[in-house]
């Protein structure tokens, strides 16, 4: 089943985003094929303001233990996120899920 965390950056969290990007990526990278794709909301500047997060996992549970463990999350980055249940309608990536 997949899971997408849809989180929205704390107002002025730019810096910690960058600072805190290196070890945001080692912990997406860990996840292997768990991580189906994921990437940052950006404003009309071209700037992050927010992130998705698509994952695959077993149960609403394990899905949001893995946004947990984002280091944004305890770094302070996203004044809020949430994780939903999610379905492709449409694929035109050519990747099968």
């Amino acid at each position: 089943m997949l899971y997408a965390m849809i989180a929205k950056d704390a107002p002025g969290a730019l810096q910690k985003r960058l600072d805190t990007r290196p070890v945001h990526l080692d912990h997406l990278n860990s996840l292997g094929k768990k991580l189906v794709f994921a990437g940052a909301l950006l404003n009309a500047e071209d700037q992050p303001e927010g992130s998705i997060v698509v994952f695959e996992a077993e149960t609403l549970a394990e899905a949001e233990a893995m946004a947990a463990a984002d280091p944004f999350v305890p770094a302070g980055v996203f004044a809020s996120y949430e994780v939903k249940r999610w379905r492709i309608a449409i694929n035109n990536s050519g990747a099968e899920f």
